[in-house]
């Protein structure tokens, strides 16, 4: 294809769709292309902006390599599903493809930072089906292609047992610990900035438990006291209002970072500016610029773990290496239930609707699991054990 990065295939296929719902009676929607289905559907999730950019990707995604073949989305065929499936797990030609983070307006914009994960795949497949089932019921498409799938149960459940995408306590600890070190002596004011800014970043993440984009939108005036007891008021995904209990480290944390700010100790009730904010002091931080503050210290980090323990700390420093941002939102709740947090707590702080989801962070079932099955063995002689224990 010839310019997968300026959306000239989708305009393409926009212009040769024009009739296409003249072609369907009973089309539902207004809408003269599937880019235009697509942002119809899309419109649906307009309350949930990180829900919806997430949508956006992949209906895009699978519009450019339905595009790059000179066919839509009314023509996706059950086979077409594991070819897509192989595209995401190795998007090629590659320099078309995949490419850094850059606007999407950009020249060089790709739609892939890289080929995707097993997890990653599945989820963009259960996005799709969720589009077509839509698209069917609009009356754009005849059929949904997933429904034909005969491994689609387990191919497109997207439940998942205990989660493992979180940092280990001694992990955490050591990275706690090293964001805790100042800038050395003699550093400039920015450097202590940006320290004071990385460990606020971190400190807010660990204790409240956020998303990244409750984080970009968290206020000043968020932070609340009622009864002698500070609160943070957060709107959610799917739009939820909550209230957390704030503990004492956030309020220290938060003090510490209005100090530098020249601010009051604690926020005042009408005081409408951004929580996390540029190296101007003023400007708050969107999700993109948040997002790669958070992956650019994860890496940094991972040097520096690298660096001081060597071989030693390879599956730490891999872990560092691959940590997301909303890993520190499932390390947090995880570790606030291996601390005794009860379910029903722990499932406010997280905003979950369901109890199930809370549940998986809760790893005790398997480590009492685990030591149980330990009494279970053989009596290995000490030339078959060798010099490890096993």
């Amino acid at each position: 294809m010839e310019d997968v990065s300026g959306k000239a295939v989708i305009r393409k296929v926009a212009e040769e769709e024009r009739s296409h719902a003249n072609l369907l009676p009973g089309v539902r929607i207004q809408a003269g292309s599937d880019a235009e289905a697509v942002a119809r559907w899309l419109a649906e999730y307009r309350a949930s902006p990180q829900t919806l950019r997430a949508y956006r990707r992949e209906a895009e995604r699978l519009l450019l390599w339905l595009g790059g073949q000179g066919r839509g989305l009314g023509e996706l065929q059950r086979e077409d599903l594991d070819a897509f499936e192989a595209f995401l797990a190795s998007p090629s030609p590659r320099d078309q493809w995949i490419g850094p983070s850059r606007p999407r307006h950009a020249p060089d914009w790709r739609p892939f930072r890289g080929p995707l994960s097993p997890a990653s795949r599945r989820q963009s497949l259960v996005i799709l089906q969720g589009l077509f089932a839509w698209l069917v019921e609009a009356g754009w498409v005849t059929h949904n292609p997933f429904r034909l799938m005969r491994d689609k149960r387990r191919r497109l459940d997207n439940r998942q047992g205990s989660i493992e995408r979180y940092l280990e306590r001694p992990l955490w600890e050591w990275l706690w610990q090293w964001l805790e070190q100042p800038p050395g002596e003699g550093a400039s004011h920015r450097a202590h900035y940006a320290w004071a800014r990385r460990r606020m970043i971190f400190g807010f993440a660990y204790l409240l438990a956020p998303r990244i984009s409750e984080m970009a939108a968290a206020r000043m005036a968020d932070f609340t006291r009622r009864e002698g007891r500070w609160w943070w008021r957060v709107v959610g995904k799917g739009n939820k209002a909550a209230c957390i209990p704030v503990p004492k480290d956030m309020v220290t944390l938060l003090g510490g970072w209005r100090s530098l700010l020249g601010l009051a100790a604690m926020p005042e009730p009408n005081e409408d500016a951004a929580l996390l904010r540029g190296l101007n002091g003023q400007r708050g931080l969107g999700d993109n610029q948040l997002y790669r503050l958070i992956r650019e210290t994860l890496g940094q980090a991972a040097d520096a773990l690298e660096a001081e323990q060597g071989k030693e700390a390879w599956a730490e420093v891999q872990r560092l290496r691959l940590a997301t941002p909303h890993w520190l939102r499932h390390t947090a709740l995880t570790h606030q239930a291996q601390a005794g947090v009860e379910l029903r707590f722990l499932a406010s702080t997280a905003r979950h609707s369901r109890l199930e989801t809370t549940a998986r962070y809760l790893h005790a079932e398997d480590e009492e699991w685990h030591r149980q099955l330990s009494g279970h063995g053989l009596r290995l002689s000490a030339d078959a054990a060798g010099d490890e224990a096993v």
